[in-house]
């Protein structure tokens, strides 16, 4: 009994051990080869990177004037009202100075006297060529002559100031943004009769920090946003001096093709905070850290090595190297948990073709 119980197991066992050889014969050959990690390297690149801060700033003229009266008077007639568009030298207001008609017979006295000065002079002259008058005498008449033209062209001159100051004119073409005087309204040197806004390209202004400031230049390009619109500026202004209320450098930029832009208005904009050109980089992904110490691997004939680097700014793709690799070297870019020291890794395109090899062969086989 025990025997034959005996040769059943045996052949039991004979047929299992038959069943697994006959399953591990079955296998692919490579599947019994020792699979390593498979990786893919790349070398690192040099390129620029820059990064950018979101910031409001306030939309403004490109040119932008402020007209007050230079006389106090009262306002006797007005020709425009705010929104108006306006060329330069256009009329905007008159104001009653009170001088106006002073000035005038100021240089009607001054004319003529002038006009007497210059009769006498010419009487005088024939009278000093005929011999009849001392040189005295006719230097005095040229004296009297000079005076009355310097006090006529003095009077003339306060005239055309007074008449300037009755009439207010735009200096410059545009728009008038504010005009808020009427008729008999009084006015003085303190008031603001209107501003008028150029009518070429907007200006942006904004406030940035000291870090930020050190990296703009003029003529740098940023970009603005208002709603949905994307514009482009260019810098044209950088302030050296701190703004006393904000505690910032001022930045202004202009802003071509910005007439939609309403004067007042805020806008984001995007400036660069800091930026590195013709840089050693890497992606962001192939770098690791430990204990806040950045590291890469490298790959080296099969071989993986760890290797400390120095890195310095990045964006979300790249990252700068500033020290520890070479532009030759080959940093592996996908991550395994097999990654470590001395550990053993297979290239991307070297495990393709092996396993096409090996499926060749596997076919030969067969055949």
């Amino acid at each position: 009994m025990k025997k034959g119980v005996v040769a059943a197991v045996a052949t039991v066992m004979v047929v299992v051990a038959a069943v697994i050889l006959f399953k591990i014969l079955q296998k692919d050959p490579a599947e019994l080869t020792e699979q390593l990690p498979v990786v893919e390297v790349q070398s690192p690149e040099l390129a620029d990177i820059e990064l950018h801060r979101n910031m409001v700033g306030t939309v403004e003229p490109s040119d932008v004037v402020y007209i007050y009266p230079k006389m106090a008077g009262e306002v006797t007639a007005v020709f425009v009202k705010t929104g108006d568009m306006v060329s330069q030298g256009q009329p905007i207001c008159e104001i009653d100075t009170k001088q106006v008609d002073s000035a005038w017979l100021s240089l009607q006295s001054a004319e003529v006297a002038r006009s007497d000065a210059q009769t006498n002079l010419a009487r005088q002259q024939a009278l000093y060529a005929a011999g009849d008058i001392s040189p005295a005498a006719y230097e005095q008449a040229q004296t009297t002559a000079r005076n009355a033209q310097i006090q006529y062209e003095t009077a003339k001159l306060n005239y055309d100031h007074q008449v300037e100051y009755s009439n207010i004119t735009a200096t410059i073409a545009g728009k008038i943004e504010t005009f808020d005087i009427e008729v008999h309204d009084n006015v003085s040197s303190a008031n603001l009769i209107c501003v008028i806004s150029g009518a070429g390209s907007k200006a942006v202004s904004f406030y940035v920090p000291e870090k930020i400031v050190n990296q703009l230049q003029e003529g740098d390009i940023i970009s603005l946003e208002k709603n949905g619109t994307a514009f482009e500026g260019s810098i044209n202004e950088i302030s050296s001096m701190i703004d006393s209320t904000t505690g910032l450098f001022k930045v202004k930029a202009s802003v071509e093709d910005g007439d939609s832009l309403a004067t007042g208005s805020t806008v984001k904009l995007y400036v660069v905070s800091d930026k590195a050109e013709g840089v050693m980089t890497l992606p962001v992904d192939a770098v690791y850290y430990s204990g806040g110490n950045p590291y890469v691997y490298i790959y080296s004939e099969g071989t993986v090595h760890q290797i400390s680097v120095e890195v310095g700014i990045y964006d979300s793709e790249r990252i700068e190297i500033l020290s520890g690799l070479s532009i030759e070297d080959k940093i592996i870019t996908t991550w395994s948990s097999e990654l470590f020291e001395g550990s053993m890794v297979e290239l991307v395109k070297d495990s393709q073709a092996s396993a096409g090899l090996t499926a060749n062969e596997a076919k030969l086989t067969e055949e």
